[in-house]
């Protein structure tokens, strides 16, 4: 099932380490079949307020989420992003394709 890498990042200072963290960021997630879903850009809020950035990155599985997070090659450039960006990033499982809002209950 696919797995996704979250994170709402605010308060980002864009300075040559972001750049750094942003120009290498990709060569980590291709082993781990990692591809950006969402990365910021424009939102349109329709309830509550929201500030920053959201980005999903989609992996396989939550194993290749998993793996990818603790590589060498992602823990490497991690506190190039975590020294200027203030904010959560967890993973988490996808639903499958058939899932319905009532499954929860069972």
């Amino acid at each position: 099932m696919t797995a996704y890498a979250v994170g709402h990042l605010y308060e980002v200072d864009m300075c040559p380490d972001i750049v750094a963290y942003l120009e290498q960021i990709d060569a980590t997630l291709a082993p781990f079949g990692g591809r950006f879903i969402i990365h910021g850009g424009p939102c349109d809020v329709r309830e509550g307020a929201w500030h920053g950035d959201l980005i999903v990155i989609a992996f396989p599985d939550l194993a290749h989420a998993r793996n990818w997070y603790d590589s060498d090659a992602y823990r490497r450039i991690l506190p190039l992003r975590t020294r200027h960006a203030r904010g959560a990033v967890f993973l988490i499982d996808g639903v499958d394709p058939v899932h319905k809002a009532t499954d929860i209950l069972q």
